[in-house]
């Protein structure tokens, strides 16, 4: 006897229509977005971020707009006006040689700025090709080329800035140089571990199918995907550039006088801390807000850019 294979009528009873407005609590109601609308999005949230960004570009502008508000040049000497406490005139004060401290700390806001940046741009490009190319490649080439960066870790920055100094003189572009020389290492060994995990994708095996060259992949299809750790990278040098600068300038090694950066004038500074204060104080206040400024909006970068926090 073969079993019945006709299916059982529905009973309609038991089912009932929806109304649309449940229909509608089904729908996608977050709009679509790209990647950097979104990690722009949990970047505003974050108010210590946000924070940070403010008073970087407030800073930024003020370094560039400030000097002009005084009649005063930043290497301008005034003997009749030494160490003069802050007034409607000399809003910081003056220095030894009566130079208006305002117009130089803007100023030397200005040069510690520049040789961050600079130094940082200089690690991003070093950085990002030679992690790139280490990571796709791998092998024995990856081998040989971390153990350089071993070398080059093992040799202490300072020394390297020293003999740079006494062979090429002290300025901006030696100090620019002495960092760059050894500061793009970390950024090598980050780009280098996301490039080994990103070449295995899916995309990278299509790109190379399709014939694409290793330059192309690298950097159309590796480095842009590695983009978010890159960024962060660079919110973390730069302050790490501008400690470095007024670290030689502590010591005497730094920019030249009468030139002056946020380094120069603190060791002008210490030097009299106790009679006259206020020249140390503004410049440190300068100082310490840049570099919590880039901690703050380097964290926020990171949680931003982490697909893990998206919520």
């Amino acid at each position: 006897m073969q079993p019945n294979l006709q299916p059982s009528p529905i009973d309609k009873s038991r089912f009932s229509r929806l109304p649309v407005e449940s229909l509608q609590s089904e729908a996608i109601v977050r709009p679509s977005q790209s990647y950097w609308k979104d990690a722009w999005r949990r970047l505003k949230k974050n108010k210590l971020a946000m924070a940070g960004l403010i008073i970087l570009c407030f800073l930024s502008i003020m370094a560039i707009v400030a000097p002009f508000l005084t009649q005063y040049a930043y290497d301008e000497q005034n003997l009749k006006m030494t160490n003069v406490t802050p007034n409607s005139t000399y809003w910081f004060g003056t220095d030894d040689f009566g130079r208006d401290l305002w117009t130089r700390v803007w100023w030397g806001t200005r040069i510690s700025l520049f040789i961050g940046l600079t130094a940082a741009l200089i690690d991003l490009v070093i950085g990002v090709i030679y992690g790139g190319i280490s990571g796709y490649y791998g092998g024995r080439l990856d081998n040989i080329m971390q153990r350089f960066i071993e070398i080059i870790i093992a040799i202490p920055m300072l020394i390297i800035a020293i003999l740079l100094i006494i062979t090429l003189g002290a300025g901006m572009s030696t100090i620019i140089l002495a960092y760059a020389l050894v500061g793009w290492t970390q950024m090598a060994r980050l780009v280098r571990g996301q490039v080994l995990t990103l070449k295995e994708n899916e995309f990278v095996l299509a790109s190379q199918t399709l014939g694409a060259s290793t330059w192309r992949i690298i950097t159309r299809h590796l480095v842009p995907n590695a983009l978010g750790i890159i960024v962060v990278q660079i919110t973390f040098a730069v302050p790490a550039a501008i400690f470095f600068e007024s670290f030689l300038s502590f010591i005497g090694v730094g920019i030249k006088v009468p030139m002056a950066s946020l380094g120069t004038l603190l060791t002008d500074g210490a030097t009299n801390i106790r009679l006259f204060p206020h020249r140390v104080m503004f410049p440190a206040i300068v100082f310490s807000l840049i570099l919590l400024s880039f901690n703050l909006l380097g964290d926020g970068l990171r949680d931003a850019l982490d697909p893990k926090m998206r919520k």
